[in-house]
This record gives structure tokens, C-alpha cells and sequence, in this order.
């Protein structure tokens, strides 16, 4: 009997893999008080989420919807690994694109974002214009910021760094501190590809800098290069 690719379905497979030791380790996940945690592995989830890879958005927006966090991540992991498909035609890309962005009221968390962000916005974005970053970039919901510069993890790993830059400093002062985070991934991976680029963003930043985002901007530089940017923070 072929498998039912719906909402329905996927929320019944979940339940059925739902564990309280789970969900007490994963509270954290949580958006706010209205959020539920089953209690699902990741793991887990993303190998239903590749089983259902072919669901319609209808259906994946649906799940969307659910106020259950794992069927939220289910989501995003489908929408993820269809646009990573070589099957997938522009047009359905461009349909992923859309219904992220549109429904971002629901993508809402860190982990939502990192898992799809790369992917559904990142390459879609790759060959257009991005002035959608820059705006998501100015929001006043955090999950929208996180997505701006994440998704510039795909232009670096296809050696297209500037953007990455732009967003970071742009939003270096951000009050959240998972911005922080994002920006200081994001340098780093950009600084994998453009080292000296990377340097003279730190010359200027470094000593003003939130201390997160430089530590993990400088995560792989040997220990005198590391230190000396941290001094320059340190002496401010």
C-alpha cells in the first residue's frame, strides 16, 4: 500500500515515535508557552521528513501550521530536501521560496531556520537579486534576521562571500544573541573562502564587536592570530 504523503499521516508516524525523555530534552526547542515538543529524535524526523519528500506544499503548509514543533521541523526538512533535488524545476523552487517567506510567521525558531534557510531561500536567491535579505535583515522578528544571514551559507559555499558581509556588519549589533551566533558562522565560513577579507573585517569590528560573534568568526585561526583579536576586544 503506497505511502499517504499528508499532514495527517505524518503527524501519526510522529506520534508514534514520541518518547517524554525526548521532549523533556528538547524544551529548549520550544518558540513560546503555545509550542508543543512531542518528543521526536531529529534524526528521526528528518527520515520521515525523506520519506514524505514529495508531499505537496498544500499539505506541507498544513503542517506548517501545527503547533507541534517536530511537525513544524517535518516541514521545513521536506521543503529542504526538495530543494536540494535535482528533480525539482524552477518553478517549484520558486513555490519553496514563496511559501517560506510567506509563511515565516511559522518558521519561527533557530532550528527551523538553519534547517532549510541554506537551501530554500539561499539557492533560489543565488542568481536573482537579494534585496529580500537586506529587508528580512530589519526585522523585529528574530527568526526573519537569522534567515538574511543564513542563508548566504549557500552563496559562500559556492564562493560568493559579499553579501555574508554586508548582512553581518549590518547586523553586528543586534540585541539577540543567536543573531550573534549566525553573523560569527557565517564569518567564519566566509573566511574560509576569503581570508584577508575576513581580516579587515576584524580590523575594524573586533574590539567593538559582540564577544560571540568574534569567537566564532576566529574559530580557526591558530591560537597568536585568535588571541590578538581577542585582545583588541579585551583592551576596548
Amino acid at each position: 500500500m503506497p505511502l499517504k504523503l499528508t499532514a495527517a499521516e505524518f503527524l501519526k508516524r510522529l506520534k508514534a515515535l514520541q518518547s517524554p525523555t525526548v521532549a523533556k530534552s528538547h524544551a529548549h526547542l520550544a518558540a513560546d508557552k503555545d509550542d508543543i515538543i512531542l518528543g521526536v529524535r531529529m534524526g528521526q524526523v528528518f527520515a520521515l521528513a525523506k520519506e514524505h519528500m514529495s508531499m505537496e506544499l498544500d499539505e506541507v503548509e498544513v503542517m506548517l501550521e501545527s503547533p507541534i514543533h517536530e511537525m513544524r521541523v517535518g516541514a521545513v526538512s521536506i521543503m529542504d530536501f526538495q530543494a536540494r533535488s535535482k528533480k525539482t524545476t524552477d518553478e517549484q523552487k520558486k513555490k519553496l521560496f514563496d511559501l517560506y517567506i510567506r509563511r515565516h510567521d511559522r518558521i519561527n525558531t533557530w532550528d527551523l531556520v538553519d534547517r532549510s534557510a541554506p537551501w530554500v531561500v539561499g539557492s533560489y536567491l543565488f542568481d536573482k537579486p537579494r534585496k529580500i535579505l537586506y529587508k528580512l535583515a530589519k526585522s523585529k522578528m528574530m527568526a526573519e534576521r537569522r534567515t538574511a544571514i543564513v542563508s548566504t551559507l549557500f552563496f559562500i559555499g559556492n564562493g560568493d562571500v559579499e553579501d555574508a558581509f554586508k548582512l553581518a556588519e549590518l547586523m553586528l549589533f543586534d540585541k539577540e544573541d543567536l543573531i550573534h551566533k549566525a553573523n560569527g558562522w557565517a564569518l567564519r565560513f566566509a573566511g574560509d573562502k576569503d581570508r584577508k577579507q575576513l581580516l579587515k573585517f576584524l580590523d575594524k569590528y573586533a574590539a567593538d564587536m559582540p564577544r560571540v560573534t568574534l569567537r566564532y568568526a576566529t574559530e580557526k585561526f591558530d591560537k597568536k592570530q585568535r588571541e590578538h583579536y581577542l585582545k583588541l576586544k579585551d583592551e576596548k
